[in-house]
């Protein structure tokens, strides 16, 4: 069965850091590419990070310098190393993982982060 599952979420003041983890279960991340999404409120869901197959990170253009995808295949966890945060990135962020041949696709609960001015 997969699972994904969320942590690190909290409430972080401007300016400071904050690292999320994801623990995957039930799957192969040679078949899966991962990442991270996150939903401001009132917004639509917006990509943050994704992770290849073969473990190449990718970060969305505006949160490139502060924001840093990673994986621990031995571990099978995906992390979001969050840096320099701002309010605007005030939002619920999910974990998700890809099928590469399928699409296959699978999604954590989400994690609360909260960035105070």
């Amino acid at each position: 069965q997969v699972q994904l599952v969320e942590s690190g979420g909290g409430e972080v003041a401007s300016g400071g850091p904050r690292k999320l983890s994801c623990a995957v279960f039930g799957i192969r991340f040679c078949s899966f590419t991962s990442g991270w999404f996150r939903q401001a409120p009132g917004k639509q869901l917006e990509q943050v990070a994704t992770i290849s197959v073969r473990g190449e990170p990718s970060t969305v253009d505006s949160l490139k310098g502060r924001f840093t995808i990673s994986r621990d295949t031995g571990k099978n966890t995906v992390s979001l190393q969050m840096n320099a945060l701002k309010p605007e990135d005030t939002a619920v962020y999910y974990c998700n993982a890809n099928h590469i041949n399928t699409n296959s696709e699978y999604w954590g609960q989400g994690t609360q982060v909260t960035v105070s001015a």
